[in-house]
């Protein structure tokens, strides 16, 4: 029999974030600081909307666009707090999730060869993506004397007259870093001065710490080269209602919405509904999700200063960065000693790209009982590090 698979999805490795957890599911007293989940229940007047949809019957198919109502107040919220404008039906669809929408967005806009950038440490998506849209993923290693930034040298030290797509993940999932305007108004002048496009995944947006979240496509000339996804899985604490969207000129939806149409066909029915009341009144529960991370992520920055362990500031997300190098461990033995030492289970740097070495991912979307006794099982991890 010949080989019924296909070598480009053999070819790349399953999520580097999967392994840890696979392992703890197993472990009696294990706790993870690796799932980038909030630990809240969805508000619940976004739940008793979605309750009241299915007692009314909305079960069926909504457009492929998504419901008109919602994509309305996606257009009204990105106006508000974004102060970009677009035309909810020309210009918005729904999608399962933000992760659909980068799948589309790449799907739609890469021939074959053409390059797309991709910042690290990011999410593991956006390489596999890139690759299954037969595009060439083109990484762009950050560092962390940059906090983690995306400056304007290293965007022009990677592009080629191949280059078409830069993904530009921030706030950024691992390690917490978010742009400014003044960054933002340099890549886009970079942007545009080389005829590039924009895939900009602001699935954190409503999760930043020092003042109001920027997004590219408010940059002068920006708007019609940007794709703009977010969603609603991470500022409402609605992971598995399965819903993001996106923004993007006319001529660019209408082939993501293609692709869509004959692979998904619409955004689960019950979960728009949940969304329209999220979008209309959920500003006050956002505002203290917000607050409850950032109490966390205090303690958890206070915690690895007593363990006298380097991590800068992040400002975004709710992950955290730390840097393990003077240990002399590679992330994933770091990672795995804790794990089979003290049962604390973390995500090795690496599992976000090479230059993730000598860091970890920790996430805070955890409450402070449960980051108390993690954080201090690892605390006697490094004393016993330090000993040896």
């Amino acid at each position: 029999m010949r080989n019924p698979l296909a070598e480009r999805v053999v070819q790349v490795p399953p999520s580097g974030i999967r392994r840890f957890f696979d392992i703890v599911s197993d472990m009696k007293d294990a706790i993870s600081l690796g799932v980038g989940e909030p630990d809240f229940d969805t508000p619940w007047f976004i739940r008793e909307e979605g309750i009241y949809s299915l007692e009314q019957g909305r079960t069926f198919y909504t457009s492929n666009a998504g419901l008109k109502e919602l994509k309305q107040e996606i257009s009204n919220y990105l106006c508000r707090k974004c102060h970009v404008t677009y035309n909810p039906n020309e210009e918005i669809m729904v999608t399962v999730g933000g992760s659909e929408a980068i799948d589309l967005a790449l799907r739609a806009m890469c021939n074959p060869g053409d390059e797309v950038l991709i910042p690290q440490p990011s999410y593991v998506s956006y390489v596999p993506c890139a690759i299954w849209a037969n595009g060439v993923p083109v990484t762009i290693e950050l560092e962390e004397k940059d906090e983690f930034r995306l400056t304007k040298e290293k965007l022009l030290e990677k592009i080629t007259d191949k280059t078409k797509v830069l993904i530009l993940p921030f706030p950024n999932n691992p390690t917490g870093a978010i742009l400014q305007e003044q960054d933002l108004r340099d890549i886009a002048e970079v942007v545009e001065e080389h005829d590039l496009f924009v895939v900009s995944d602001e699935i954190y947006s409503e999760l930043t710490y020092c003042g109001e979240h920027k997004t590219i496509a408010a940059m002068p000339g920006m708007r019609d080269r940007t794709v703009l996804i977010n969603g609603f899985s991470k500022s409402y604490a609605m992971t598995g209602w399965r819903l993001g969207y996106a923004a993007a000129p006319a001529n660019i939806l209408q082939q993501m919405l293609k692709i869509h149409q004959y692979a998904i066909m619409c955004a689960p029915t019950t979960s728009q509904y949940a969304a329209v009341a999220a979008l209309k009144h959920g500003d006050d529960e956002v505002a203290k999700m917000r607050e409850s991370y950032n109490q966390r992520r205090r303690f958890v920055l206070k915690a690895f200063e007593e363990m006298n362990i380097q991590c800068f500031e992040p400002y975004g997300a709710f992950y955290t960065f730390p840097s393990i190098k003077r240990f002399g461990l590679s992330s994933d033995e770091f990672a795995l000693r804790l794990l089979e030492e003290e049962k604390v289970a973390v995500v090795p740097g690496t599992a976000f790209g090479d230059c993730g070495e000598g860091f970890l991912r920790i996430s805070y979307a955890y409450s402070l009982e449960q980051l108390k006794e993690a954080l201090g099982r690892m605390k006697k991890f490094v004393e016993r590090l330090e000993e040896a």
